[in-house]
């Protein structure tokens, strides 16, 4: 058994101690929080600590011996006691702790925050698998660039892909979230936006750019995607396509489904942790052609769209599995991932 350990325990920490306890080869050793008992490790404590504590610092630990919250040892204690640590701290804090993982000779996976410069590779589980093989640092894409890659590495494999042009309509905040204060605007950025970058990064051979629109909502983000395939392919051949693909879930707004909102609460009514979806959505009626190219809209559950990778990447970093399909194989198995396919 792999042991695992997550340091940082907020939005995607906890979405990935859930996912690494799904995984049959995997053992979650524990968690670590920051200084002080935030609501996510109050939210622990009330669920009978199913998953051990660990601290970066224990300059506050009496605030914890008050409300009865118990602390299995620090940082270091973790990292020593796991085979690969997955960082989802704040930006800036995963660059200060890859000291204590290289101090203990232990791998790391980093969270899209974090500079490109942390890790080895920068890394999709499905676009560039072979390239974390192996590799100490492995840093995860953002939640729309995972997404976003998703879909077009997708296409890239079934016909190949010559550019992309995306529009992101971005949440601006996760649920929860006060920091950014209460608003009533959009925000445009200046382009190509930081997701078409990446993409090319990931992909070399494919040129994209893109623009990013900031709104005033939390619950996901939609991206309209105008893709000039190698190959001329038409609503039903992308749909054939897509629906191979256990991570990417074809949806029909006259089912009901018309936006973020309309997924999250399904995603509730499946009885989904926290209203979770690992698969990003297409929109079945988005679908349309415009000569050559193709264009469609994709929902990206912004809060949990990357664990599947994350998980990838640990099977790649300890070379868990002979190949990617293997790998990426096991990850959804143990997910859940592609139940709707059956």
């Amino acid at each position: 058994m792999i042991k695992v350990g997550v340091v940082g325990y907020g939005v995607i920490g906890q979405r990935l101690a859930d996912g690494v306890v799904l995984q049959k080869d995997m053992e979650l050793i524990g968690v670590c929080g920051n200084a002080k008992p935030t609501l996510a490790i109050r939210a622990l404590k009330e669920k009978g600590m199913p998953y051990k504590l660990y601290m970066a610092s224990l300059e506050n630990k009496e605030q914890f011996d008050e409300l009865d919250i118990p602390i299995s040892g620090t940082l270091e204690d973790l990292v020593k006691e796991s085979d690969i640590i997955l960082d989802a701290t704040s930006a800036g804090v995963g660059m200060k702790n890859k000291e204590i993982y290289m101090k203990y000779n232990k791998k790391a996976i980093f969270q899209g925050g974090e500079k490109n410069s942390v890790a080895d590779v920068f890394f999709h589980g499905y676009a560039n698998f072979d390239k974390g093989v192996g590799q100490d640092y492995l840093k995860l894409t953002s939640c729309n660039t995972t997404g976003l890659i998703r879909a077009v590495d997708c296409i890239d494999k079934a016909v190949g892909v010559e550019k992309v042009a995306i529009t992101i309509v971005r949440r601006v905040a996760d649920p929860g979230d006060y920091h950014r204060g209460l608003t009533n605007a959009l925000k445009v950025d200046t382009a190509p936006s930081h997701q078409a970058v990446d993409l090319m990064t990931i992909m070399p051979h494919i040129e994209a750019t893109g623009i990013l629109v900031h709104t005033p909502v939390t619950h996901g983000h939609i991206i309209t995607v105008l893709a000039t395939p190698k190959e001329e392919i038409n609503k039903e051949k992308l749909l054939e396509i897509f629906n191979k693909h256990p991570r990417i879930r074809v949806v029909k707004i006259a089912d009901g489904f018309q936006g973020n909102a309309a997924l999250f609460r399904y995603a509730r009514d499946l009885g989904n942790p926290r209203g979770d979806m690992y698969e990003i959505a297409v929109f079945d009626e988005t679908i349309v052609n415009s000569g050559k190219d193709i264009m469609f809209a994709i929902n990206i559950p912004q809060e949990a769209v990357v664990i599947p990778e994350t998980i990838d990447a640990i099977r790649a970093a300890l070379n868990l599995q002979p190949t990617q399909e293997e790998a990426v194989s096991l990850t959804n198995e143990y997910l859940g991932l592609g139940k709707w396919m059956k």
